[in-house]
């Protein structure tokens, strides 16, 4: 039961709820999981509840071990782990150009295995906040706790790999990209 909520909360958050073209295609069963808000489906409050969702992000640049470490340990915190991918524009903020577009990495993140869903963040974080809805909030050792939404646990992930070796900057520098 829970896998099937689990596919219907996906299916939901990958299209900013579900199509009534996608709707028509559910087993009975399914529907009556769902209820419809604006013109699409979404499960109802009693189902969601079922589900632990973990939110997570980064630039996800150069994949390397910190990431997958990171994104392990925030998957162990619910049932479901969402990664959001940072904007291009976010990372030329920072001070550095991209190596890959974020639709690169946006498909890169959602091909690891304890990734559930991989989404492109938005200009507006509260945008895809309330697209996932999640219920912990898993931030790396090395990113600011910025959003706290209420009701939503933050949880700061430890630190698994050896500084330095696990740091996308020191990677480039290294490498002399």
């Amino acid at each position: 039961m829970t896998s099937v909520i689990r596919n219907l909360y996906l299916m939901q958050v990958r299209k900013n709820g579900i199509s009534q073209k996608d709707y028509a295609k559910l087993y009975p069963g399914e529907k009556r999981m769902l209820e419809k808000r604006g013109g699409r489906y979404f499960l109802t409050k009693e189902r969601r509840r079922k589900l632990k969702v973990v939110l997570t992000g980064g630039v996800f640049d150069v994949i390397h071990i910190g990431h997958v470490l990171a994104l392990s340990e925030a998957a162990k915190l619910g049932n479901v782990l969402v990664a959001v991918v940072a904007r291009d524009e976010f990372i030329r903020k920072k001070g550095r150009k991209p190596l890959h577009g974020q639709i690169y990495r946006t498909v890169m993140v959602g091909a690891l295995r304890m990734v559930d869903l991989a989404v492109p963040g938005a200009k507006d974080m509260g945008r895809t906040l309330e697209r996932v809805r999640p219920d912990i909030i898993a931030y790396g050792y090395d990113q600011k706790p910025i959003f706290r939404p209420k009701g939503v646990k933050v949880v700061k992930l430890g630190a698994h790999a050896k500084p330095g070796s696990a740091n996308t900057t020191s990677i480039i520098k290294r490498v002399g990209i």
